[in-house]
């Protein structure tokens, strides 16, 4: 089988993280959260557009593997609130609003960054 992945291009990348795997024909996508490259957080407090700026990552991931939103089955969402997950979703349907993928969201305590609001992972399958 073969095997390419994306790296993460964020300081945390030293201790064995990969944006992406394929594997065959699947992509999974590791936690992605709304940070630069140097690991800043983008905009603290803003669910809405950290929503965006995951998705961006993740889908420039699936590019670099030779995939695209419509080819994502699932998605992951973490959120630090879940009475926030409006302002999420509406970024998520914006991507994948006709590609409807089994999604859960789900609250969690905390992540690296205690401004991050959210982190969302993702697995597609290439035909």
């Amino acid at each position: 089988m073969s095997r390419a992945k994306v790296k993460s291009d964020r300081p945390w990348d030293p201790v064995g993280y990969s944006r992406a795997i394929r594997a065959g024909n699947v992509i999974e996508v590791a936690g992605t959260a709304a940070t630069t490259p140097e690991g800043e957080l983008i905009r603290p407090g803003d669910m809405y557009l950290q929503t965006k700026v995951c998705l961006e990552i993740i889908v420039a991931a699936l590019a670099e593997l030779g995939a695209g939103p419509e080819h994502v089955t699932r998605t992951r969402v973490f959120l630090t609130d879940i009475s926030r997950w409006k302002e999420a979703g509406s970024a998520h349907f914006e991507v994948f609003g006709e590609i409807k993928p089994a999604c859960a969201f789900v609250e969690v305590s905390g992540f690296m960054d205690p401004g991050m609001l959210i982190e969302i992972e993702a697995t597609a399958v290439v035909d």
